[in-house]
């Protein structure tokens, strides 16, 4: 895992292991998740999608607490992840960051509560999964318009922009904010804190059971 310049944004660069049959890799590792964030993720929920070339779907976020973290894998084709900073008290409040997911570098995201997320579709068709920490709510979950100006995320300009009708109504940032819908940074800080006290908790109930390390049948 490798942090991205915003803080709750994570690259997960996989090893790949390539011979004459093909290759192989890990696409999720929790222990890796757990590496890098002190906690690991509980998935509650997996979800596929499959746009074609200039779909754009988000800027989506959700209440926190609970939030919603997403662990984001782009399995064909390839996309534009975009990770916003939505948090209201937060030194990067409105910044974004942009990678490329694709089929063929096997990279992944992984986004913590409270962060806005988007991408858009690059390839004749792109499919995408989510791994998600808690089920969806539709009364939870909200939405910012990703062609925001005052956000001005650089999406490719060779791309027609496709929008679902809820996305295109989607408020700006500021309106989100003056509708106070946007999660509280401290708040997310202390469920961060929250989600790495549980594990510290259940890592030394683990050693004291004797259940850590233990061995592997073979």
């Amino acid at each position: 895992m490798e942090s991205l310049d915003l803080e709750g944004a994570w690259l997960c660069v996989p090893r790949i292991h390539a011979d004459q049959r093909g290759n192989f890799h890990e696409s999720f590792s929790n222990a890796e998740i757990e590496a890098g964030l002190g906690h690991g993720l509980s998935v509650a929920q997996v979800n596929c999608s499959v746009s074609r070339r200039g779909v754009i779907r988000g800027i989506h976020f959700s209440d926190v607490p609970p939030g919603q973290a997403k662990y984001v894998m782009c399995q064909r084709g390839a996309i534009l992840d975009v990770i916003v900073d939505i948090r209201l008290g937060s030194p990067e409040f409105g910044h974004w960051v942009a990678v490329r997911l694709d089929a063929d570098n096997k990279h992944a995201v992984y986004i913590e509560e409270g962060l806005g997320h988007a991408f858009a579709a690059l390839t004749d068709e792109a499919t995408v999964l989510y791994l998600c920490s808690t089920p969806y709510q539709p009364l939870r979950e909200h939405g910012i318009h990703p062609l925001d100006p005052d956000l001005g995320i650089e999406w490719p300009s060779d791309l027609e922009p496709i929008l679902s009708d809820k996305d295109a109504a989607a408020p700006s940032l500021a309106t989100a904010n003056s509708d106070q819908l946007l999660p509280d940074y401290a708040q997310c800080q202390a469920l961060a804190g929250t989600l790495r006290g549980q594990a510290g908790t259940l890592r030394g109930q683990a050693v004291a059971t004797g259940l850590a390390g233990s061995p592997v049948p073979a």
